[in-house]
């Protein structure tokens, strides 16, 4: 289906889903204007086709406790296929890395980082350079107030 066209109920439960995941099944039917049983196939037939990866809840970490969110800039020593793979294969293991995305332009990639605090977030990072995962520079940027943080408008990607 990723290839297929969507239309616009499918775009609907999609937005939908993306906003608010726990939204029983009658009421997303109600908001696409469906009857509850073809909402609930077409809500599995986007599952299946891997539209729909997975349902999370959204955390707020300040409730949690003190902790640093940082964004990153990674530059790589080589730009062989080798080198993007042990890079990506190392930042997959550790756990403060929440977020890591492939970029054009002057960096080779952008990762977003949540730790305890700063001292936690540049052992991590010290550690990443020790670990021969070939970042020759990075640039750390930390977060000092969340100002958007919202699910893409699907409604707005072409079809």
């Amino acid at each position: 289906m990723k290839s297929a066209r969507l239309d616009d109920r499918d775009i609907a439960i999609l937005a939908t889903l993306s906003r608010e995941g726990r939204i029983a099944k009658t009421d997303l039917a109600a908001r696409v204007n469906l009857s509850p049983t073809p909402c609930w196939e077409r809500m599995k037939r986007l599952e299946q086709a891997g539209l729909i990866r997975g349902y999370r809840a959204e955390i707020d970490l300040a409730a949690l406790g003190p902790h640093v969110q940082v964004f990153v800039t990674v530059e790589l020593d080589s730009h062989r296929a080798e080198n993007f793979q042990l890079f990506e294969r190392t930042v997959a293991r550790i756990p403060e890395i929440t977020g890591c995305w492939a970029i054009g332009g002057g960096y080779d990639y952008l990762m977003q980082v949540v730790a305890p605090d700063v001292a936690s977030f540049q052992v991590m990072m010290d550690d990443l350079l020790e670990s021969r995962a070939g970042v020759r520079r990075y640039f750390s940027y930390i977060v000092t107030k969340p100002v958007k943080d919202l699910p893409p408008a699907l409604g707005l990607l072409g079809n």
